[in-house]
């Protein structure tokens, strides 16, 4: 059975959403001052040798227009060779391949997913879809890379509505640069009290 872990790059106050997608957020690519060579290994490291992605479909047409380009290295090459699985209405037009579309039931066809052998599957970029999958039980793990930062705006991790859960941390590792990297199992639902 394969695991689903969603890898997210979010600033203090939540956000993590990383460029314009043409409603005025004004602080594109607002990672790029935090970035080493230590982080870059480290999240490598956590997505593993082998993996497969699930995307939205704006994180699928933001990142087809610049993986398939870019040089080789370990990131590039392993993030082109995943199958990607794509929330979609479009799915004739998922040209960086391998990849698939799923269908209208999302939560079903990732729960099938998950039941069958592969690797790991590794979910970024999308608080529409990480919150459906965390109300539909279905993420086993979730690494924040967390930036020293506020930002005030932009696309959230958690949207509005989503059900309360409690996470146990696993590992927590700080950069030089003043990132964290915090890995948490979903441990259930939230004691009160």
């Amino acid at each position: 059975m394969r695991k689903l872990k969603i890898i997210e790059h979010i600033s203090l106050d939540g956000v993590i959403q990383h460029s314009d997608d043409g409603d005025g957020f004004p602080y594109s690519d607002w990672t790029a001052p935090y970035r080493s060579p230590a982080g870059r290994d480290a999240v490598l490291a956590a997505h593993g040798e082998h993996f497969d992605l699930l995307l939205g479909r704006r994180t699928y047409d933001s990142w087809s227009g610049f993986w398939p380009k870019a040089p080789s290295s370990p990131m590039a090459d392993r993030l082109n060779a995943a199958t990607k699985f794509i929330a979609t209405h479009h799915p004739e037009s998922l040209e960086w391949g391998p990849s698939q579309g799923l269908g209208p039931d999302i939560a079903a066809d990732i729960r099938r997913l998950k039941s069958q052998d592969g690797p790991d599957l590794v979910l970024s970029g999308s608080s529409t879809l990480t919150s459906t999958l965390l109300e539909q039980g279905l993420v086993d793990e979730v690494l924040l890379i967390v930036y020293p930062v506020l930002l005030g705006t932009g696309k959230r991790f958690f949207a509005e509505g989503t059900p309360a859960r409690a996470f146990e941390l696993i590992s927590s590792e700080a950069m030089a640069t003043g990132n964290m990297l915090n890995t948490y199992k979903v441990a259930g639902p939230v004691q009160a009290g």
